[in-house]
């Protein structure tokens, strides 16, 4: 066993159908998508395991990628993105035309101002905190790869650098983006991020 946990995060490529409210939404990657991915990973094979929300457009390239590494895969639903309520499915140009004041207020504030019929962030907040934290535990002192979503790889952050809350829409999480986190296996011990929306090497 190493001394250190170390988890990336890979957020999934673009998914069919363009930018738009897919939290539930079960859109397949589009080519560009898988593209994006394969070229995010490379040759890069140092896993001992690999971690996916079940959602796929996350776990169709995880099992892939376990697949040609011969690694184990891990489904954890606690991963999955957000639900947006009434926005499911929409698109992100849409509800800028339709309810801009609505949309405002939920990137600046979505504490104070959820969706309607979304999973509020507190909820979100929690249940990424409890599998993050299985997670850990489950892969102490070894080095994974969680295949995940822009959402909860932003939470996983705000969790990790003690953001408010209500700041989460402040990170950058593109596409295919990668994120190295590192936690010490001596308990009590601060986590350190070492690179967000970074390359592997």
């Amino acid at each position: 066993m190493n001394d250190f946990t170390i988890v990336d995060l890979l957020r999934h490529g673009e998914p069919d159908g363009g930018q738009k409210f897919r939290g539930a939404v079960d859109d397949p990657l589009s080519p560009t998508g898988w593209d994006q991915m394969r070229i995010a990973v490379g040759g890069y094979a140092d896993w001992d395991a690999i971690i996916t929300s079940p959602l796929i457009r996350c776990a169709a390239f995880a099992e892939e990628l376990a697949e040609r590494l011969e690694r184990s895969l891990e489904i954890a639903p606690g991963f999955s993105e957000i639900s947006f309520g009434v926005w499911e499915g929409r698109s992100v140009a849409e509800i800028h035309q339709t309810e801009p004041q609505a949309l405002g207020r939920f990137w600046r504030d979505p504490v104070a101002w959820p969706i309607p019929g979304g999973e509020p962030i507190a909820d979100f907040d929690r249940r990424v905190a409890v599998a993050w934290q299985s997670l850990l535990d489950r892969y102490h002192g070894r080095h994974v790869l969680l295949v995940a979503h822009g959402g909860t790889i932003r939470m996983v952050l705000r969790q990790l650098l003690d953001m408010p809350l209500q700041r989460i829409w402040r990170i950058e999480a593109p596409f295919a983006s990668l994120t190295r986190i590192r936690v010490h296996c001596d308990p009590g011990s601060e986590p350190h991020l070492v690179f967000h929306n970074g390359r592997l090497e």
